[in-house]
């Protein structure tokens, strides 16, 4: 990503997170700003021509704030990636999106290709991240807990969690209160690879 990338992908996350998720848990160009002054080379865009149509912005944790398992914010360090540490162990995917009408043609599957040659690069022990699970609010399942074991199972299907899954990154617990998302009942699953 470039700087003059940043409005663009400001306009890209209205398109992939529109209501009831909320507008202040989006990127705003300041935020973009500083995710590149810190870690340039962890911040990604997918073009079609001279459109951006995907995004990837990603940070370096340290062993202990990988293992915490905290809430987005706190993990992160915030909006702006104050957590970020280039002698960390994680390299830590804080967000990917792709516009609706560009999905499903491998587009998400090349910004994860670029995380893990990224974590090759590094020499990182793994990529980590915590993703939504939209689909939980309208399944009728009673716990984001139950809904992450089914999907895990291949029982049902969830737009976010299977396609991570079907990538190699494995499940490794629910996080409760991870952000604010009532679609996913304010949880994320946290998915984990160090066979990058």
């Amino acid at each position: 990503m470039l700087t003059e990338d940043i409005p663009c992908v400001v306009a890209l996350q209205r398109a992939c997170f529109p209501e009831p998720f909320p507008e202040d848990q989006l990127w705003r160009a300041d935020h973009l700003a500083a995710h590149l002054v810190k870690f340039p080379s962890g911040q990604f865009v997918a073009c079609l021509g001279s459109q951006i149509i995907g995004s990837a912005s990603n940070l370096v944790l340290t062993e202990r704030i990988w293992t915490a398992h905290h809430g987005w914010e706190e993990t992160v360090g915030g909006f702006a990636f104050d957590n970020h540490d280039e002698h960390g162990t994680t390299l830590y995917g804080a967000d990917i999106s792709v516009h609706p009408d560009a999905r499903r043609q491998g587009i998400a599957r090349q910004l994860y290709a670029a995380r893990f040659a990224l974590v090759r690069e590094l020499g990182l022990s793994r990529y980590g991240t915590a993703c939504r699970i939209p689909d939980f609010l309208a399944s009728g399942v009673s716990s984001p807990a139950d809904y992450c074991q089914q999907v895990v199972a291949g029982i049902l299907t969830d737009r976010t969690l299977t396609p991570l899954l079907a990538m190699g990154l494995s499940f490794v617990q629910l996080l409760s209160h991870y952000m604010p998302d009532p679609e996913s009942g304010d949880c994320a699953a946290l998915l984990e690879s160090s066979h990058c």
